[in-house]
């Protein structure tokens, strides 16, 4: 795989910018900007609000978290990445699992994208309702749409890994309308 020049400085010192000739009311912005750190991430990205999906896999046992980083990435071939975190209880069956499932929730699926996130959850106990799908993968019941999908590459970023797979199978049919995550809490899409 062909890792980009820019993915192999992730983590190194930081060269400051140029400075350059700013409005006031640019400077003043500036002038509260703070250092980068995961802390400034999680707090702009707290405002970013971003549409719900459980990923699943199966090894010896089905597992699967929610996640919020899912991403259309072509559509010839049809691809699609998410991130992982290498300290994710589903993380040693998703490094090694060569379908996912990807699933889209709906605004009614509150409670499970919580089961999913919940660390330690019996994430596919009661009430979770599923079914062996395509490939093997857990495909969830109820969910607005779903994807399997054949893992092509895990790329290293952080401490998390992005997956990047291609469909092979899914159901777009599904009723209802998008679950989505802002400001640190699960929302329905207001018009």
């Amino acid at each position: 795989m062909t890792v980009s020049p820019d993915l192999r400085t992730i983590g190194a010192p930081r060269q400051p910018l140029p400075a350059r000739e700013a409005s006031p009311a640019a400077a003043r912005e500036a002038s509260q900007a703070r250092e980068a750190s995961s802390g400034l991430l999680r707090s702009v990205f707290r405002r970013h609000a971003a549409g719900v999906a459980v990923v699943t896999a199966h090894g010896d046992h089905p597992v699967g978290f929610t996640a919020t980083s899912l991403t259309s990435v072509a559509a010839e071939p049809p691809l699609l990445s998410f991130g992982v975190g290498t300290s994710s209880s589903s993380w040693p069956v998703v490094s090694e699992a060569e379908y996912i499932g990807v699933h889209v929730l709906g605004e009614h699926q509150r409670e499970l994208a919580e089961t999913f996130a919940r660390s330690g959850a019996d994430r596919f106990g009661a009430p979770t309702r599923w079914s062996v799908g395509p490939e093997g993968v857990p495909i969830l019941d109820g969910v607005l749409a779903w994807l399997v999908c054949r893992v092509v590459a895990r790329v290293p970023a952080g401490d998390h890994r992005i997956v990047i797979a291609e469909a092979v199978a899914g159901d777009p049919a599904g009723e209802g309308r998008p679950l989505l995550y802002h400001q640190g809490r699960f929302n329905a899409l207001r018009d």
